[in-house]
């Protein structure tokens, strides 16, 4: 009996040491906000003991290298961003929170479960309206309107695309269609949002919801001529001006400004840029390689970071995590926070700060020549074609039109 016992016992112990095992595969995710459910996908990857993870949104992997695996609880830290998903492991489910570091107010429940790869509805529903198209619409906060253009494209009862602004697109959004209500969805590590419209007559009209507590309302009509505005009339210099003056400490303190010998008469790109900006990261995954082929050429690329808190190392550190995973060899300086009214006082020459990213292109003479405002990413399709060679041919002009100016 006592024997009997001690093994009972042994085996207990041993039973209740065993940690569970985080499932390699695919599951589907969802952040709990505004009582409502953001759908995504999430798969896991193992490499002997290594392991990592990868947000799905439509065509879109996003890449998770650091993930833990504590006894019964797992961690991802989420890409670039200053935030984490943290869950108990049961099996086939993750229960926990996603969490941003840097803003205890925006802690949302997190729950995943194994094996599903469905977005919204688990099943295929009635769909009685196609929404593949274009969109001519408004969208409407407490605060402002500005236009935008949505692009869909329906198969079935699934959706993907996205909506185009003046200071970025939306991304990848992925979703469903049941009757004649639209559902779309995006998680890409630090925001969350959720889109709902349904028909009305000849009108789109839905809502946005974004985090804990954002709600914007938007409607439209489809319009296949539908346009953005020019984003380069957005932002501009005001009169008087021909250049940016300003002096911002790189990484390790040391001022930069424009007047330093190594941009003299070179083609400058300048990125307004934060390590929390989604369009920012898209921007800077063209920047990276674009910079590596062409800087043989005479261009340098300057990184102006606005971060989270207004503290100088916590910045570096957050850029430094960026350039570093994103493969990024061209400079930053720390410029400020990410406070649109706070960012233009420390460009006062522009007209405003109205977007992260802003791109802002000068000549070998030192003067600016064209603002871009916002950024139309890979999810946008054409758009982000556009935008490439339109990116090629200015800076293929500035570089003829200034060699022309220095032969004379």
């Amino acid at each position: 009996m006592r024997i009997l016992a001690l093994l009972i016992i042994a085996t207990t112990l041993i039973t209740c040491s065993t940690k569970p095992e985080l499932k390699t595969g695919v599951w589907r995710g969802v952040v709990e906000m505004q009582d409502l459910q953001l759908p995504f996908g999430l798969e896991v990857y193992k490499n002997d003991s290594v392991y990592t993870a990868a947000v799905i949104n439509a065509g879109e992997k996003i890449l998770l290298d650091d993930v833990s695996v504590i006894g019964d609880s797992v961690k991802i830290v989420m890409h670039i961003f200053d935030s984490q998903l943290k869950a108990k492991i049961e099996d086939d489910k993750l229960v926990g929170s996603f969490i941003k570091n840097y803003d205890s107010t925006e802690t949302l429940p997190f729950a995943a479960t194994f094996g599903d790869t469905y977005r919204f509805v688990k099943t295929e529903a009635t769909v009685s309206f196609d929404f593949s198209g274009k969109y001519a619409l408004q969208f409407k906060s407490p605060t402002e309107t500005y236009p935008s253009v949505g692009i869909f494209k329906q198969t079935g009862n699934t959706v993907e695309g996205t909506f185009l602004t003046p200071t970025g697109d939306y991304r990848y959004l992925q979703g469903n269609v049941v009757g004649n209500e639209l559902m779309l969805s995006t998680f890409d590590g630090n925001h969350s949002f959720v889109f709902k419209a349904k028909v009305e007559g000849d009108s789109l009209k839905g809502n946005f919801y974004s985090g804990n507590n954002s709600l914007e309302s938007f409607k439209g009509v489809r319009d296949e001529n539908a346009e953005m505005p020019n984003a380069e009339s957005l932002t501009y210099l005001k009169e008087g001006y021909k250049t940016l003056d300003f002096s911002f400490p790189d990484q390790s303190g040391n001022k930069i400004s424009l007047s330093d010998e190594r941009f003299k008469n070179k083609v400058v790109i300048l990125q307004i840029f934060g390590t929390w900006c989604p369009n920012c990261m898209d921007e800077t995954k063209f920047l990276s390689p674009w910079y590596d082929a062409n800087k043989d050429r005479g261009v340098e690329i300057l990184g102006l970071a606005y971060e989270r808190k207004p503290d100088f190392d916590y910045a570096s550190k957050r850029v430094s995590i960026m350039k570093e995973k994103l493969h990024v060899n061209y400079d930053f300086v720390i410029a400020g926070v990410n406070d649109k009214v706070k960012a233009a006082e420390t460009l006062p020459a522009l007209n405003h700060v109205i977007s992260f990213p802003t791109t802002i292109f000068i000549g070998k003479d030192g003067n600016v020549k064209h603002i871009h405002t916002g950024f139309s990413g890979p999810g946008t399709g054409i758009y982000y074609d556009q935008f490439k060679d339109r990116f090629n041919q200015i800076i293929n002009k500035l570089l003829n039109e200034d060699l022309a100016l220095n032969k004379k």
